[in-house]
Formats: structure tokens, sequence, C-alpha cells
């Protein structure tokens, strides 16, 4: 897949393309839908499949008073479409002065000039341009204008649900992980490296493995059924997990932490580089302050028991790889 990070980049005689325009944020199902067919249709006219999207998302330039969290950052969303088989992305640089874009300008400058488009692939919700003045109306038209076909797509639900990334954020907000699940098309996960902990996970319970400090869109405070990948490559190794997102309250002041504890654990070499993939697949119980250690050495060991019995009726269908 190439990449494109600037209009400068795109070779002069790139095209004609079948083009996608979004912030594709979590490259879930209603995503991975609209792409499969740009890729289709773009095989069938020996085209090139190209994604728009942005960088970094436009929520943090139009509103960065309001705390924005994604679920997939950049290197994330890359490596997802990677597997869709487009064939080019261009992660748009968000500015300002973008934003100020008409959508009349957009479409020329971007979709018609740069990357030659034949086609355009947009939700039925799609807007575009200073204020969001373009719909998917306003794009039909412009079409008509510089030559190139829309299509749009409904919305799409599963089970009554919504499939969007906002619906996504506010099922992880709510810790509903296993919707979010189904709604992805995998698991919701994050990827950081090993952290620095008190050390209580050794000391009083099972083997743990704190992540890294990570800003990004975590699920809401509680007890999950989680598998976690350490290393990559040859290196790689999957683990059955119970992971713990919050403050840790029984041991005193809190402070945030996500702390998997390690099921079927082995000795490991880790070093601060060391990737650690978490994949939640299930939410167990809420955070709790507990008398004592003892008192949470009993609960985790009921966690574990019911975490083993999940991933039991689950087949372990959902292995942690990367996808």
């Amino acid at each position: 897949m190439l990449t494109f990070h600037k209009l400068a980049d795109i070779p002069v005689d790139f095209g004609p393309t079948i083009v996608t325009v979004g912030n594709f944020d979590g490259v879930h199902r209603a995503h991975r839908a609209v792409l499969e067919e740009i890729v289709r249709r773009a095989q069938a006219a020996h085209a090139r499949s190209v994604v728009v999207t942005f960088e970094p998302h436009p929520a943090r330039i139009l509103r960065p008073d309001h705390t924005f969290k994604l679920l997939s950052p950049t290197p994330e969303k890359l490596r997802l479409l990677a597997t869709t088989a487009v064939d080019a992305v261009f992660l748009l640089p968000f500015t300002r002065d973008l934003s100020l874009m008409t959508p009349h300008q957009f479409a020329h400058d971007i979709l018609k000039r740069h990357l030659h488009a034949r086609e355009v692939h947009e939700g039925y919700n799609f807007h575009f341009g200073n204020k969001a003045a373009g719909n998917i109306q306003v794009l039909r038209e412009l079409g008509r204008e510089m030559g190139f076909e829309v299509h749009d797509y409904p919305e799409m639900r599963l089970r009554g649900e919504r499939v969007s990334s906002s619906h996504i954020r506010k099922l992880l907000a709510e810790g509903r992980a296993s919707r979010a699940r189904h709604l992805l098309g995998r698991p919701f996960s994050i990827l950081s490296t090993p952290g620095r902990g008190r050390g209580y996970g050794a000391k009083y319970t099972v083997p743990t493995i704190n992540l890294a400090r990570y800003e990004e869109l975590v699920p809401k405070d509680g007890v999950y059924v989680t598998r976690t990948r350490i290393g990559s490559g040859q290196n790689e190794e999957c683990f059955d997990s119970v992971t713990n997102v919050g403050n840790r309250p029984t041991f005193g002041a809190d402070s945030f932490a996500i702390e998997s504890h390690l099921l079927n654990f082995h000795p490991l070499q880790l070093s601060a580089d060391t990737e650690v993939e978490l994949h939640f697949l299930d939410r167990l119980r809420d955070e709790i302050k507990f008398p004592s250690v003892e008192a949470l050495r009993e609960q985790i060991g009921r966690d574990v028991q019911k975490a083993q019995k999940y991933l039991r009726r689950l087949g372990r269908s959902l292995p942690p790889q990367r996808q």
C-alpha cells in the first residue's frame, strides 16, 4: 500500500482512481464494506483504489478544547487499512487552511486535479468543505461538473445498532467491549509498550505486565477478559489474560494503570520497546476497593475462572493475531 503525506507526493500521472474520503477511525465493518467495494471496482476498471483520510483527526483542530480519543491512532489505522488491499492512502494534513476550503475547491483540487477520480464512494451522512457545507447531494452535483460518479452507502446496522465510530466509542465508554467487538469485526485493541508497575502483581497475585502511558481511547474502568500479545515477528507470544483498567484503589492513592494478569505465564524477556497489544473481549466487573490484598487475591482467582470459562465458550476463535 502506497502512503502519501502531502499533495506534492502524488505523482502527476497517478490515476485514474476510485476514491473514498473519511476519518476511518477504527476501520470498522461499515468502513470495510466501502473499502472492499472500491477495491473491487478499481480492479474491474483498471484503476487504483485510494483512501483519503486526515492527520490529525479534524476534531482536534476544529474543537481543540474538546477531549477527543481515537479508536485507532494513525499508525494503527494505516496498518488496518493496509489489510484491506487498497492501493494507496492519502494522509491529508488537516489544518485550519484545509478546513476553510469550499466543497468545490476540495473536489476540484484533490479529487479531480490530483487524484483523477472516476468514482467517489461515501457514507450517507458524508459532509466536507468549510463548515461541512458539502453533503452527498453537493458531491454528486460536483461530480457531474468534474467528471466523477458518486456512490453513497446507507447506514449499516447490526442487531439494531449503528455501526459508526462514535457509537463504538460510546460502547467502550460504557465498558461494552463485546458489543464493540461485534461492530468492529474484531476485538478492540490498544498497542503500547511495557510500563513501570509497582510490583504488586508479581508479589501478591499472578504474573502481571503493565502498559506504558496510553493517550488514546481505553474502555471504561473495570476488569476485562483479554488476550495479550507480547513482542512481534518470530519473538511474538500470545497469552490469555485478565486486564484491570483503572486506579487500583486497594493499594492506596489512586494511580491510573492498565495491568494484564497473564494466565498461561512463563518468564519473558522484555525491553522498554517491546510491543504489548491488548485485545478486549468482554467485561467481567467494575473495579473495586478491597479490604485487603488477600481479598483481592481471592477475587482475582474468581476473575480468572470466569475468564477461562468465557475463553473456552468462545472456542478461542479470536486470537490476537494482527488482522
